[in-house]
């Protein structure tokens, strides 16, 4: 009889009794993180449930993702994606640049805010390495139907979740249980330097890991789960490698973590990683399959200590369940905070939406990209809220206008004779149209320019900009027996002298292009040498060209960096029109002592078209090709005739040289391209192309200039071997460049910086 009446007693307390309950804890740690999929990985396959997450960091990325509905594949997925690749970087996909809000390429470095405080002018450097304009937009498009599904209750998400950041005023934690699940993660990952920190509340939040790399105590305090499984990723508490700055920073910000978890609650795993940086996101695979190997390594014990089971599909419905309540993510009304000025926002509204109408997340991402491609703009933080009365979301834009005045910094500093430098000066300023005033100055040695300006755009349904720039350009090409810098410079034997008025229009075509027309009144003093043998005291020849021109031009530009890019395509069309008048006036060493003046009344066509193609993970291809045809008139010489003749300079190097073999009236060009890439930043290039003039110039008695009488009689070649690393303050580079010219050939060269100029007149 005590037997049955102790089944009966089992059976009842079975059944009355709380299903066991698990709690998994996920450290801190940057990429090192992409571990903790494998762990999840291996604890779903085996039917170990998971009831409850908490995480900081990378921890908390992983935990909210998991949270959110995501499974362990699209996880692994998302963390393989070129999209995550942008949003860790801070890089611009090429698709999402806005090339009609993108001023000319100039070469600067850094750019500064200038600001007025107590009466003193400050400068303002930029404080996080790493822009957070691809981030904060990913977090709302992968989290805001999240958000929306679990009504901002975090206990309400597939798996009920917790995350910490950091009040850095107070030193304290921040425990995230409801809100904004993207602005919540954002905040607990958001690393002192690296990433801009969020506002919130009067608080600035960092990373939880500066307090609570480890939340086993808020697990404990806010579910109190039977069991808890912790997985440590980080490293904290060895010495950081000399060498690893981020792991520098990582050591000094975050204080000292129990990782310790009691066997009599649970179970503590770790997966060490000491050949994983803090950014090495794109290692992905192997940190996954550590963390695979971790948990596999202990499953047998995990399996002893939770004995409640869950099959696979009934996790799977259970995601798929939760999925089912995110709402479309489409938009309708916008909403901007940080911006007073009534008809600032108008014009930023403008620009995201147009009016009465609603738009899907890629509609908004296109949109958003334009934005933010603003002068105007310093960041933007998107906020995603459901209105359950519409049935969309809203769009909350935290904006942070820039300063109105900000600096550049550049130019290029090389160990040959064209080093220059550059400085830039801006003011901006917007209502329902923006204005952008700008002037810059270049100094060196063989390049000066002075450009005064100014832009102003209308945020019409078919935006255009108006802007004028006068410049004055100076070249002093040199002749030089060696590549390094300053070693036996010869004197000056072309000196340019130029200064333009321009006067343009410009319109968007498609996302990535620009459709522009404009005039410009221009005049070129260009003093030469006709001889090679000549003294220092002799004057030199001087050509004058005083011009009217007027172009259209259709280009589409979409490379990965400005200078020594890797991958995308350029195409390019332009049409002009020059009417002029060039006068000669001969030095003392000229062949003819007569004056001269020629009118000259042309057209010139020009096309351009590069691309890159990958063929394999490390190997690019790239093609180039550029045509140019113009029927201006000869001058009265040959030198003359060269130096106003159009230039072939495809590489950097090339564009600080005069060379006369690459310079036609009428000219084709063809090149191909060989780039192996290390990784996104280190890359090996050679280029070769060759120059072939339609006709050629020919020198006759006196220096005299007649075009030869037969087509594609000479081809010239030019090429270039390079090892490119892009560090943030523009490309450092090794090379070797070969001309196909009489003397040296040969120039070997290190560099750092941009080979970018200010704009000529025609």
């Amino acid at each position: 009889m005590k037997k049955p009446l102790l089944s009966i007693f089992l059976i009842i307390l079975a059944l009355t009794a709380s299903p066991q309950k698990v709690g998994l804890v996920l450290s801190g740690g940057g990429a090192k993180g992409i571990a903790h999929i494998g762990l999840i990985k291996v604890l779903e396959d085996h039917n170990i449930p998971i009831d409850y997450v908490a995480g900081t960091s990378i921890g908390a990325i992983v935990g909210g993702l998991y949270a959110a509905g995501f499974s362990p594949e699209d996880m692994l997925e998302l963390f393989k994606s070129n999209d995550f690749a942008l949003w860790s970087t801070g890089k611009m996909d090429k698709e999402d640049l806005y090339y009609f809000k993108r001023k000319d390429e100039m070469p600067d470095w850094m750019k500064v805010d200038i600001t007025k405080k107590k009466n003193k002018i400050k400068f303002v450097l930029p404080m996080n390495l790493i822009p957070e304009r691809q981030m904060d937009f990913g977090f709302m498009q992968l989290l805001a139907q999240t958000t929306a599904a679990c009504d901002g209750n975090f206990d309400n998400l597939m798996v009920p979740f917790r995350c910490v950041s950091t009040d850095i005023y107070h030193n304290e934690a921040i425990i995230h249980h409801s809100g904004d699940l993207g602005e919540a993660i954002r905040a607990s990952m958001t690393f002192p330097m690296v990433y801009k920190p969020i506002e919130k509340d009067g608080m600035l939040l960092f990373d939880g890991g500066i307090v609570n790399n480890f939340p086993t105590d808020i697990m404990k305090r806010d579910f109190n789960p039977d069991i808890i499984i912790g997985h440590k990723v980080s490293n904290l508490g060895k010495k950081p490698d000399p060498d690893d700055v981020f792991g520098q920073i990582e050591a000094m910000v975050t204080q000292i973590t129990n990782y310790n978890i009691p066997d009599t609650i649970g179970m503590m795993l770790e997966s060490k990683m000491e050949d994983v940086g803090l950014l090495d996101f794109p290692k992905v695979n192997y940190i996954y399959s550590l963390g695979v190997e971790t948990a596999l390594q202990q499953i047998d014990s995990i399996e002893k200590i939770v004995t409640r089971r869950v099959p696979t599909a009934e996790v799977e419905k259970k995601r798929e369940t939760f999925n089912m309540k995110k709402p479309p993510l489409v938009f309708n009304n916008v909403q901007v905070e940080g911006i007073a000025d009534d008809m600032q926002r108008k014009y930023i509204i403008q620009s995201i939406k147009p009016r009465g109408k609603v738009v899907d997340i890629f509609q908004l991402k296109e949109s958003y990209f334009k934005l933010i491609a603003d002068e105007h703009i310093k960041s933007i933080e998107p906020y995603a809220y459901y209105n359950k009365k519409t049935g969309y979301f809203d769009l909350n834009l935290k904006i942070e206008p820039r300063k109105p005045f900000d600096a550049d910094f550049g130019g290029h500093i090389s160990t040959r004779a064209n080093t220059f430098g550059y400085v830039g000066l801006n003011y901006k300023t917007f209502k329902t149209m923006s204005f952008n005033f700008t002037g810059n100055v270049y100094f060196g040695k063989i390049y000066n320019s002075l450009l005064l300006g100014g832009r102003i755009d209308y945020p019409s349904l078919t935006p255009f900009y108006l802007s004028t720039y006068y410049t004055i350009n100076s070249w002093d090409y040199l002749s030089t027996s060696s590549d390094l810098i300053f070693s036996d410079i010869k004197p000056t034997y072309v000196v340019q002298n130029e200064r333009n008025l321009r006067l343009e229009i410009g319109t968007p075509y498609e996302k990535t292009g620009l459709i522009s027309a404009g005039i410009s009144r221009s005049t070129s003093n260009d003093r030469y040498y006709q001889t090679k043998v000549f003294n220092k005291g002799d004057d030199l020849d001087l050509s004058t060209f005083k011009a009217f021109a007027s172009h259209i031009c259709i280009d589409q530009k979409k490379y990965d960096f400005k200078q020594y890019p890797t991958e995308g395509v350029r195409k390019m069309l332009q049409i002009k029109y020059i009417n002029g008048t060039e006068s000669f006036t001969p030095g003392t060493t000229a062949p003819i002592s007569e004056k001269s003046t020629i009118k000259q009344n042309y057209f010139q066509i020009e096309a351009l078209y590069d691309q890159y193609f990958p063929i394999r993970k490390h190997i690019t291809l790239g093609a180039y090709a550029e045509g140019l045809f113009n029927n201006r008139k000869l001058s009265g010489n040959y030198t003359g005739s060269i130096i106003e003749a159009p230039a072939f300079q495809p590489t950097p190097n090339s564009k600080s040289l005069f060379i006369e073999n690459f310079h036609a009236n009428q000219y084709f060009a063809a090149g191909g391209k060989f780039i192996y890439k290390y990784n996104d930043n280190l890359h090996f290039r050679t280029e070769v192309f060759g120059f072939l003039p339609i006709q050629s110039f020919v020198v006759g008695e006196k220096n005299t200039v007649s075009y030869n009488e037969k087509i594609f009689t000479k081809a010239y070649l030019m090429g270039v071997g390079a090892l490119v690393y892009q560090t943030p303050i523009g490309p450092l580079s090794a090379e070797v460049d070969y001309y196909n010219k009489e003397g040296q050939k040969w120039f070997f060269s290190v560099n750092l910086g941009y080979m970018l100029f200010n704009k000529r007149g025609y």
